[in-house]
Parts: C-alpha cells; structure tokens; sequence
C-alpha cells in the first residue's frame, strides 16, 4: 500500500479535523496509521466502529467513485496541494478536487458571511470579490446561499477564479439550488472538499471545513455576519493562523452585521470599506 491508497482509506473511515487522528498521522505517516488500524492497535471498543468501516473499504471502487465524480485527490507532496493548510493543527489527510488544479496556486482572498445577508451585504461582497479577481486573486468561499453565493458570483464576473469548499462528499451539490453555479465554478475555478463521494453535508462538517477556507486563503474577509455565526468561526480560524483578518461595517442597528461589529469590537478584524484599503492591509502585514 502506498502513501496515497493508505490516505484514501484513511478518509473512508475518520471524520476530517479531529485532532488525534492528524497527531496519529504527523507521528507514525498515514501508511503507519492505516498499518496501526489493521493491526487492531488502537482500543478496539473504543474505535469497533472505524474497524468495521476499516474492512468494508474497497480502494478499487474508492478510486472508480473518486473518478466518476471527475475529481482528483491530492496528497501532500502534489504539485497543487496548498501547503498552506499543513499549517493547521489538524491537516487534511488528503483533498478531493473538481476543475481548475492551478486556481489552487493562486494569492487568495476568503470571503465569508450570512446566508441571509441584504441587498447592500450582497453588492459589497460581489464588488470585493471582483475587486480581488481583476488584480489577478482568486475568491475562496463555501459555496453556500448568501454572502458566499454572492462573491464566487463577483469573481465570476470579473473572469476570475473562484474556489468553492464544500462541507459535503466532492459529488453532492449542496445546496442544490447552487448547481449551476458551481457549474460556473468549474469553468475556471475548483471545488474543494475533504470527504470521499457520497458524504452528506451534517451541521458539524459546516464548522470543519471553516478552517480550510482561512487556511487556503492569504486573507479572510467577513461581510455581514449575525453575532453568532459559522462566519466568525472562519475568522478566528485565520486569526490562529496569523493571517490577516478584514470585516465590512455595517448600520449599528443591522442584526446582519453584529458579528463584524463583535471581530471589529474584540481587535480580531481591521475595519474595510474598499479594495485599495484590504490591498494596503494584507501587504503591510
């Protein structure tokens, strides 16, 4: 078994972002860990139901389904892998990819926010994404209604590249109201995701994903947030990173924006209100 099979099983079986598993991984590799799994080292009550996963796995039909999917999964060591994401406390084990690989290798800016954002959150968001995308960037978002709706659009229109990571396995369309847009996607950006074919979109994925968003990003832009949102989560994920972090003022009585108010409030956000301002921010930093 080698490197890339042993990760592919390795996806099959743990859930993305769980910190023993990535500890497990940096200490012994991923062939080490599969090897571990096979030989029943770890407390079989305590992980029976990895092992039972474990001897269902069939690498074959894995690579068939990863295929049929029209994706690719990258390890590290691929040339596209971002290796920005290595810096996270829990890594990826590997990354499911659909479209363009080279957007991957471009300087990028996050873009995140409600799914319930106004007309004024949606026009800022498409503007600083297009904004971006004519200076050669591309737009990373989740791909989700909304604010992230909102910049893959504005990348799309300035015929930038614009990076959609999804919650869910690499062929489910989530939200399905989205198709044509990640169709769009595809055209000159990717579609990133860390689950094999199948997996579905649960709540928690939502919040794990958020890290890799931050991650493949140079920056991460909030636009319209409520006080308590997956959006600050993404933001204070790039603050661990050390990476700059950048938040659009809203009214003082919007619901919408109480959680860009809260980063501004807290010193976790810079205050921006053009492109040529988050330009001169990211590059002083």
């Amino acid at each position: 078994m080698n490197d890339k099979e042993a990760r592919m099983a390795l996806m099959s079986i743990l859930e993305p972002g769980t910190a023993l598993w990535a500890e497990e991984i940096d200490k012994y590799g991923a062939i080490g860990v599969y090897e571990k799994f096979s030989n029943r080292t770890y407390d079989p009550i305590k992980y029976g139901a990895l092992y039972e996963k474990l001897e269902k796995i069939n690498l074959e039909k894995l690579e068939e389904e990863i295929a049929q999917a029209g994706a690719e999964l990258l390890i590290p060591g691929h040339e596209s892998w971002p290796s920005e994401v290595d810096e996270l406390a829990a890594p990826p084990i590997g990354l499911l990819v659909k479209g363009n690989l080279s957007a991957l290798t471009f300087d990028s800016l996050a873009i995140v926010g409600t799914r319930n954002p106004t007309p004024y959150g949606v026009r800022i968001a498409g503007d600083f994404a297009a904004g971006f995308a004519d200076r050669g960037w591309s737009i990373t978002s989740g791909g989700a209604y909304g604010i992230d709706t909102a910049a893959h659009k504005g990348a799309l229109v300035a015929e930038g590249p614009t990076i959609a990571v999804i919650a869910s396995g690499i062929d489910v369309e989530y939200p399905l109201g989205n198709s044509r847009l990640f169709a769009e996607i595809l055209e000159n950006g990717a579609i990133v995701s860390e689950s094999l074919p199948g997996v579905p979109a649960l709540p928690h994925r939502f919040l794990t994903r958020n890290r890799l968003i931050a991650a493949m990003s140079r920056s991460t832009l909030v636009v319209e947030a409520a006080f308590r949102s997956g959006s600050l989560r993404t933001a204070r994920d790039a603050a661990e990173l050390m990476r700059p972090v950048m938040a659009i003022p809203g009214p003082i009585n919007s619901p919408s924006s109480d959680g860009c108010h809260r980063l501004i409030g807290e010193r976790c956000a810079e205050i921006v209100t053009s492109v040529t301002d988050a330009l001169e921010l990211i590059s002083s930093l």
